[in-house]
């Protein structure tokens, strides 16, 4: 009887640690630089978020998808209930200039694993 018992507390135990992730949501997915001058080509903005989850949140990995874009994150774990932010410059300098739209892919341990978040905006 102990033995079932035992067996039933530590199936319990597995399931509820199972269940407890870490949940990344942010403020903003999108950020529109609006019009700026080619001589102002560098621009940079923040994206803040939030660990909705019930375990530290890790980001492994935020990648641009170009050269001119550089992410940079908060490198930390971040507790449950707890904020991070990812600020990202655009350099336009050598760029054609109109608009342009880049996408920021965001990794974590969380819930939903992969994330996107983009910038845009018109370099005249």
């Amino acid at each position: 009887m102990k033995k079932i018992i035992f067996s039933i507390i530590i199936m319990l135990v597995t399931t509820l640690s199972i269940s407890a992730q870490a949940e990344i949501q942010f403020d903003k997915l999108t950020y529109d630089f609006g019009t700026f001058s080619e001589d102002n080509a560098v621009q940079k903005t923040t994206f803040t978020f939030t660990n909705i989850g019930d375990k530290p949140l890790v980001i492994n990995q935020a990648v641009a998808s170009c050269g001119c874009t550089i992410p940079s994150y908060t490198k930390e774990p971040i507790m449950p209930g707890k904020k991070g932010i990812l600020t990202v410059t655009y350099n336009g300098k050598g760029k054609y200039p109109g608009h342009f739209k880049k996408t920021i892919t965001i990794r974590t341990n969380g819930k939903v694993e992969m994330t996107r978040l983009y910038i845009e905006g018109d370099m005249k």
